[in-house]
């Protein structure tokens, strides 16, 4: 009788305590958790900025010599890689990647200077290098007529690569109003691309629609700027309520390692009415990059950054080839974009670049042309390894990042390459 009254008081109490815990637990979850005036503090968390990485490069062409290294007799087949096989981490490490593609594809034969036409692999082989999207708005555009212009569009399509400045059609223009849309690790980017000029080439009027071009003379003097259709393009892009806002453009003086006073005209006028990036092309050698404010009409201020100019990213030009300083030297430029998610505000957060040498390594051997990342090769060349650079070469090597440091800045300098993005391996090691 006593153990079945301890036994029902045991179970009384135990009853009595899984009441409290629950109603302790309810009460608990009511109760504001923390805060001076009873704030949750998970409704003050706010979401982190999102920050990605837009890599910028600059002219991409393929010289006849070039043409002729990529070519495989053996199997009757054109490939690049070997040339960006050194660059390529710095490519693929961005979120997003642009540059300035400066050739046709207009099939067999092939031709280099003054009329440009590449084989199609060229196209694959940048996408497989990790670029997203290419302006085709430059003075060789029209190398091939209107046709060429046309096939470089199918195959840059085939190859999976996004391009914007040039157009089949005029209904493919008035689609997207000559603006592309990129998603840039979750930041939105509106592409825009131009050119100076056709080096000379009248557009039949039939085809005005084939090529953006930002001077109403653009077969002639290049030195009117078309306001009316550059700020109705702005004005377009604006409206898409992208995050920012960035031009690609094909503009200066070949050789020049200063942008002019006309570049600086045209960057202020695009600032003035809607862009925030600014990416130039055409001089075959760096030119600087600076953040330009302008002011408005009601006083008030807008900011932009500008890239005058990256110089060849692939080319056969060097000095010893044109005789003019840098055009064998370049950068990949690394872009830090931020948005913060409450403000809506995007900006340009950092700015930095790796210095590259497209390095001619002579006729005879084989991969004639590699880019080569200078800091890089220039440790290896430290550590004992000769492989690649030899004195000759690391004196190029030091005389690229002295150009790149004088024009570019020193302190934008990386020295480090990125992390390989071996995510997939590391998977399947675990």
């Amino acid at each position: 009788m006593r153990k079945k009254t301890y036994l029902l008081a045991a179970l009384i109490v135990a009853a009595l305590c899984v009441v409290l815990i629950v109603l302790g637990v309810r009460h608990s979850a009511a109760l504001p958790t923390g805060g001076e005036g009873g704030e949750n503090p998970s409704q003050e968390e706010t979401a982190a900025p999102i920050t990605a990485t837009l890599a910028v490069c600059g002219d991409i062409m393929s010289h006849s010599p070039q043409t002729n290294d990529a070519y495989d007799a053996a199997t009757d087949t054109y490939s690049y890689q070997p040339c960006f096989q050194y660059v390529k981490p710095w490519i693929e490490g961005a979120d997003y990647a642009v540059a300035n593609f400066e050739t046709t594809l207009n099939g067999p034969p092939y031709s280099g200077y003054p009329q440009f036409s590449a084989p199609d692999a060229l196209a694959y082989d940048i996408k497989d290098t990790g670029f997203d999207l290419v302006t085709t708005a430059n003075n060789h555009s029209m190398d091939k007529g209107y046709d060429g212009l046309a096939r470089t569009l199918d195959t840059l399509d085939a190859a999976g690569l996004a391009h914007v400045g040039s157009y089949r059609t005029q209904e493919e223009l008035d689609a997207n109003h000559g603006v592309v849309v990129a998603d840039v690790g979750g930041i939105s980017v509106a592409f825009l691309g131009y050119t100076y000029g056709t080096n000379g080439i009248t557009i039949p009027e039939d085809r005005d629609f084939c090529l953006n071009r930002f001077n109403t003379d653009y077969a002639g003097e290049c030195s009117t700027l078309d306001q009316e259709g550059l700020s109705q393009a702005l004005s377009y892009a604006e409206g898409l309520g992208t995050d920012l806002i960035a031009v690609m453009i094909h503009w200066g003086i070949e050789y020049q390692t200063q942008q002019n006073e006309y570049q600086t005209q045209v960057a202020d006028f695009l600032i003035s009415h809607g862009a925030d990036v600014i990416l130039g092309s055409h001089s075959h050698v760096p030119q600087p990059m600076e953040t330009r404010t302008v002011t408005l009409e009601d006083g008030s201020t807008r900011s932009g950054f500008v890239s005058y100019s990256l110089g060849n990213f692939v080319s056969n030009q060097s000095p010893a080839t044109v005789n003019v300083n840098y055009t064998d030297t370049t950068a990949v430029l690394n872009l830090e974009l931020t948005k913060n998610p409450e403000t809506g505000e995007t900006t340009v957060s950092d700015v930095s670049y790796v210095p590259l040498l497209v390095l001619n390594r002579g006729t005879g051997v084989a991969d004639q042309y590699v880019i080569l990342d200078v800091n890089a090769a220039m440790a290896d060349y430290n550590a004992g390894d000769t492989s690649l650079v030899s004195a000759e070469v690391y004196a190029k090597l030091e005389y690229a990042l002295e150009g790149c440091h004088t024009i570019l800045g020193a302190e934008g300098d990386k020295a480090a390459p990125p992390a390989a993005q071996d995510t997939a391996q590391d998977q399947e090691a675990a």
